[in-house]
């Protein structure tokens, strides 16, 4: 081909121009024909395996249409051509380079190619159940990294002339300075593992980790990082390997158990604690969860105050019913007869615990059958709504610290009285 340009071209008395100009003019061949071949491929062939994919029943090859894994195809095209055709300037030196070049872009252009064909096999699995349990994100990012790595030391060995095992085995001595650059991939690497292998987060896990503001479900795990919708609807980014290092909560097992804890307390004020006297005892007998149980522990009352010959006319003798025990007895059989709580194979608990400065605490602890957020909320709500009200009908008063409405009323009652 160079000789053919030199004899066509003017001679002159040097000749050298003859073979620049002739390097030249192929050169700019060369270039013309990898971009008509790079167009060809793109603006043709591409489009019609995109139209292809469109047609197909399946879904994976539009997946990979949509992860570009074709267009990136064809720029090996050029490539190849500039590799194959850099024989034509007839001169070692030249020819060695394009050739480095060319083999140096298509190792690149492969590795393109990989990392979208792996984000389109990501997609195509997010489409099975298992990805919600078994997330490959961090897998794949390090399967690119490698590639990219891998596809750089290629590249620059292939330009330089060396093969790449020998150009790693020169990059020994910078090993220690790749694992300080790399230290949070390899962190990340590792804690993604561990979070995988221990089934420890998944995608849609309601999390809580307050030392990084964290509480909401997550939205993705990467290699590096593992993100949070918030229910404030914010997004917090938590790095993967602090959920190896530090301790966090999953809520998973409580929407697989298929119960979500009530915990909470009303606080009786101690003064309004007394003996029931038969009058209220009548009262409290109308209530119809209460009847039987009215009837039964007066019963036992008197048989064991008889036996044990109580003097009754003081009512610190013998055993009596309270108000307190009568309410506390109310709340159980109350909550045993609600349709939204679990009366079997979780924690059914009524309790009172140690009396403090604001009263006497009645614990309920149960669980509900809905565990979504808005309906257990409603559920507690309405369980407390009746309860509070129910309290004034046992004598009871529940505490309640007084705001300044309650002092201003209570100084303007003693200036009146004055």
């Amino acid at each position: 081909m160079l000789e053919w340009l030199e004899n066509i071209l003017p001679v002159n008395s040097a000749g050298l121009w003859d073979v620049v100009l002739a390097r030249v003019l192929i050169g700019l061949g060369l270039f013309a024909v990898c971009a008509l071949a790079n167009w060809i491929a793109k603006r043709i062939i591409v489009r019609l395996i995109h139209k292809i994919t469109r047609t197909t029943r399946v879904k994976w090859d539009e997946t990979l249409s949509d992860r570009g894994v074709f267009i990136r195809l064809s720029h090996l095209v050029p490539g190849l051509i500039l590799y194959h055709g850099a024989h034509l300037f007839d001169e070692p030196l030249t020819t060695l380079w394009l050739q480095r070049v060319a083999l140096a872009y298509v190792g690149l252009c492969v590795a393109a190619s990989l990392h979208a064909l792996l984000n389109a096999l990501q997609d195509i699995y997010r489409g099975f159940q298992a990805a919600n349990v078994k997330p490959i994100t961090g897998y794949v990012q390090s399967v690119q990294l490698v590639l990219w790595l891998g596809a750089v030391v290629y590249a620059v060995a292939t330009l330089m002339g060396r093969s790449p095992a020998g150009f790693l085995t020169g990059l020994g001595a910078l090993s220690a300075i790749l694992m300080l650059v790399f230290k949070d991939t390899i962190m990340g690497l590792v804690a993604g593992v561990q979070l995988t292998a221990n089934d420890m987060v998944r995608l849609g896990d309601w999390i809580e980790m307050p030392k990084y503001g964290a509480d909401g479900d997550v939205i993705d795990i990467t290699l590096h990082t593992v993100m949070v919708r918030n229910f404030d609807q914010t997004i917090t980014t938590i790095p993967a390997h602090a959920l190896i290092a530090d301790s966090f909560k999953n809520w998973r097992g409580m929407h697989e158990s298929g119960g979500r804890r009530i915990k909470r307390s009303l606080m009786v004020d101690m003064h309004t604690v007394k003996f029931c006297e038969p009058e209220l005892l009548e009262k409290f007998a109308k209530v119809q969860v209460l009847k039987e149980y009215i009837c039964e522990r007066r019963k036992q009352i008197e048989a064991w105050n008889e036996e044990n010959k109580v003097d009754q006319s003081c009512p610190l003798n013998g055993r009596r019913i309270t108000n307190l025990g009568t309410f506390r007895a109310y709340i159980t059989d109350y909550l045993k007869n609600h349709p939204a709580i679990h009366q079997t194979g979780m924690v059914f608990l009524v309790r009172q615990m140690e009396p403090t400065e604001k009263g006497v605490p009645l614990e309920i602890y149960v669980f509900t059958k809905d565990t979504r957020w808005p309906v257990y909320e409603g559920i507690q709500a309405d369980i407390f709504d009746h309860l509070i009200a129910a309290a004034s009908w046992f004598d009871l008063s529940l505490f309640q610290a007084p705001s300044g409405s309650d002092v201003r009323s209570r100084l303007q009652a003693e200036i009146s009285g004055v």
